[in-house]
């Protein structure tokens, strides 16, 4: 574990980094992020952007930004249908490619973010989570993390809050970049993209014998 000092060294880096590479992410991608926009209106319709409240640092609510890939299609007593009912070939692609994840470069670049950092998951999962587990957010959520290089939705529920908790002990600017590197190499893998019999991942109902936090 890091010390105090190395630690504030190290997120002043972490900080630093995610702005610049952000913002020229979003300037170099542009291109790309306006041929995906087009695409999904054609696909999906309008709105082209996925947008969902989200717990960051320190269970803070922000709006986490991604592109559509499933459509909202309604049953006949007005629920949204199953995820595997909506998610879209086109959408499939997106999430193997993770292209849908370019939007959150904008939530990286306010602050709600980092590019490294456990995933922010729903809203919901706030008062089922042990105290053990809420400790995923004492550092800012990432877009990809030390749980997505080591089985993303392959893993358990418990097994990814433990990869989470993991990097928050552990942190560095350096580990930081080895994740960013392994990150690249599982896009291109396709590795984890969804759990077993699953379109995307089951919801998290709560870890057997653990008291909630809240």
């Amino acid at each position: 574990m890091a010390s105090p000092a190395s630690r504030v060294v190290d997120d002043a880096c972490k900080r630093t980094f995610d702005v610049v590479a952000a913002a020229g992410g979003l300037l170099a991608l542009a291109p790309l992020l306006a041929l995906l926009v087009g695409a999904e209106c054609a696909v999906h319709g309008w709105p082209p952007f996925f947008r969902q409240r989200r717990p960051g640092l320190r269970g803070r609510i922000f709006s986490l930004w991604k592109l559509r890939s499933m459509t909202s299609e309604r049953g006949p007593d007005g629920e949204l249908l199953p995820d595997s009912q909506r998610l879209t070939e086109f959408g499939k692609w997106l999430r193997a490619t993770s292209l849908d994840e370019l939007p959150e470069l904008y939530n990286v670049l306010r602050g709600d973010m980092s590019l490294v950092g456990p995933r922010p998951l729903l809203v919901q999962y706030l008062e089922l989570y042990s105290p053990e587990q809420m400790r995923r957010h004492e550092v800012r959520p990432g877009i990809t993390g030390w749980a997505q290089i080591n089985g993303r939705n392959g893993l358990s529920w418990e097994e990814k809050f433990a990869l989470d908790v993991w990097y928050v002990d552990n942190r560095s600017f350096r580990l930081d970049l080895l994740i960013l590197f392994r990150t690249l190499r599982a896009v291109v893998a396709r590795e984890g993209i969804t759990a077993e019999g699953e379109a995307t991942m089951p919801n998290f109902l709560g870890s057997k014998n653990a008291e909630p936090a809240v």
